[in-house]
C-alpha cells in the first residue's frame, strides 16, 4: 500500500487539489466583500460554487487521511507480524480504493446539474413481450444500482406489459451526483439471448432505450402557466384482479407551448400521481432550458434515437457467451450476472474519462 500524498493520491489527475483549494479560498475572500449580498442571485449562485468545491476539497482531505492512517497501520502490523491486522486491513484497502473512484468520478462532474437527483426513464423497443421483458430487467438493474449506492428510489410511474415485462417506468432516484452518473446510461441498450418466450429456444434481439433528467429543485423558478396546461384523468391500467384501480387516478399532462406530455398513475391518489407528473414536467421544461442556453450541445430530443439496430450505446450478450460492451468506450466484461445486479459503476467511470466535453 503506497503511501498516499497530495501530489500522488489524486492532485494533478482528474482534478488538481492545490487549484481547488485556491479556488476555495478566492470565493471566500468573495463571500467576505462588500456589497456581496447586493445581488441575491449572484451571492446564492457563488455560495453554491463554494459550497461545491468545499466539499470536493473536504472529501479528498478525508481519503487522504484515510489512507495515511492505513499505511500507517500496515506498518505497524508487519513490524509486529500480525497477519489478522493485515489481511483487515487488505479488506479495508479495497473499500477505500473504491470510494476514491468515486471521488474521482465526482471530480468529473462540474455542470450544475450533475449533483441532483434522477429522473429516469425506460421505454421498450418493437418486439412486444420481448423487449417489454428486457426493459423491467433494466429497471432492476438501475434500481440494484441505486441500493449500492445507497441512493433511495421510487417508481413514479409504471405501465406493466400484457404478458410481462413493463411498457414504460419513471423512477426517481434520490442521491448526491445521481443525475451526473446516470446521464452516462442515456441511449440505446440491446439484449441478446435465448428467449424464455420462444418454445423454439432461439435467439432474439431485444432493444430499450433510457433517458435521464435531473430533478430540478425547489428554489429553481420554472414558470409554467396552468392556462398552457391540458390535464387529462384516466383508469389506471394494470395486470388485472384486484390490484386494478377502479377510479380515474392515473393523470396525463401535455404542456401545450412545448408539446411535452408527462403520465403518471403509480400511485392510487389522482392528487399524488399529479404532482408527480408535475415533478416531471418541471424537469423536462428545466432540461430543455439547459439545452437551449448550451447551443453547442445536442439538443435534448436528439438523444432520444431510434430504439433498435445501430443506436445502441451498449450491449448485454447472454448467449452464445456472457458479455456486456459498451460501444461508445469499447469497455467490456464477461461478469454478466454482475453487471445486472447494479455494477455498473465501470461502464459509467469509462464514458465519463473519455467525454470530450468534460
Amino acid at each position: 500500500m503506497a503511501r498516499a500524498k497530495k501530489s500522488s493520491l489524486i492532485s494533478g489527475g482528474i482534478f488538481d487539489i492545490d487549484l481547488l483549494e485556491k479556488e476555495v479560498s478566492e470565493l471566500e475572500q468573495q463571500t467576505a466583500a462588500p456589497g456581496f449580498w447586493d445581488s441575491q442571485e449572484t451571492a446564492q449562485k457563488i455560495l453554491r460554487q463554494l459550497n461545491n468545491k468545499k466539499e470536493r476539497l473536504d472529501d479528498w482531505k478525508s481519503h487522504n487521511q484515510q489512507t495515511e492512517d492505513m499505511e500507517l497501520m500496515l506498518e505497524m502490523a508487519l513490524e509486529a507480524d500480525d497477519n489478522s491486522v493485515i489481511d483487515e486491513l487488505e479488506g479495508e484497502s479495497a473499500a477505500l480504493a473504491k470510494s476514491i473512484q468515486d471521488l474521482e468520478l465526482r471530480g468529473l462532474l462540474s455542470e450544475p446539474e450533475d449533483k441532483k437527483n434522477a429522473i429516469l426513464t425506460i421505454h421498450p423497443g418493437a418486439g412486444g413481450t420481448e423487449s417489454q421483458d428486457w426493459a423491467q430487467m433494466l429497471m432492476r438493474m438501475f434500481t440494484r444500482w441505486a441500493e449500492r449506492k445507497g441512493f433511495k428510489h421510487n417508481v413514479m410511474e409504471l405501465l406493466p406489459g400484457e404478458e410481462a415485462g413493463i411498457k414504460s417506468a419513471t423512477i426517481e432516484i434520490k442521491g448526491s451526483f445521481a443525475y451526473g452518473y446516470l446521464k452516462s446510461e442515456v441511449g440505446v441498450h440491446r439484449l441478446v439471448r435465448i428467449s424464455p418466450f420462444d418454445s423454439s429456444g432461439r435467439r432474439h434481439t431485444s432493444f430499450a432505450s433510457i433517458f435521464v433528467l435531473p430533478e430540478i429543485d425547489e428554489d429553481i423558478e420554472i414558470e409554467i402557466n396552468t392556462s398552457d396546461l391540458r390535464i387529462d384523468t384516466y383508469r389506471a391500467s394494470g395486470a388485472g384482479g384486484q390490484h386494478v384501480n377502479r377510479t380515474d387516478s392515473a393523470v396525463r399532462i401535455t404542456h401545450e407551448p412545448t408539446g411535452i406530455v408527462v403520465t403518471c398513475q403509480s400511485e392510487r391518489s389522482q392528487h399524488k400521481n399529479k404532482a408527480n407528473a408535475m415533478k416531471i414536467l418541471k424537469a423536462r421544461l428545466y432540461q430543455k432550458k439547459l439545452e437551449e442556453e448550451r447551443a453547442k450541445r445536442q439538443e435534448l430530443e436528439s438523444t432520444k434515437t431510434e430504439i433498435g439496430w445501430g443506436n445502441q450505446i451498449r450491449s448485454y450478450v447472454f448467449h452464445p457467451y456472457n458479455m456486456v460492451k459498451d460501444h461508445r468506450t469499447t469497455h467490456e466484461t464477461g461478469d454478466l450476472q454482475r453487471v445486472m445486479d447494479g455494477e455498473i459503476d465501470d461502464f459509467i467511470y469509462a464514458f465519463l474519462l473519455k467525454r470530450p466535453d468534460l
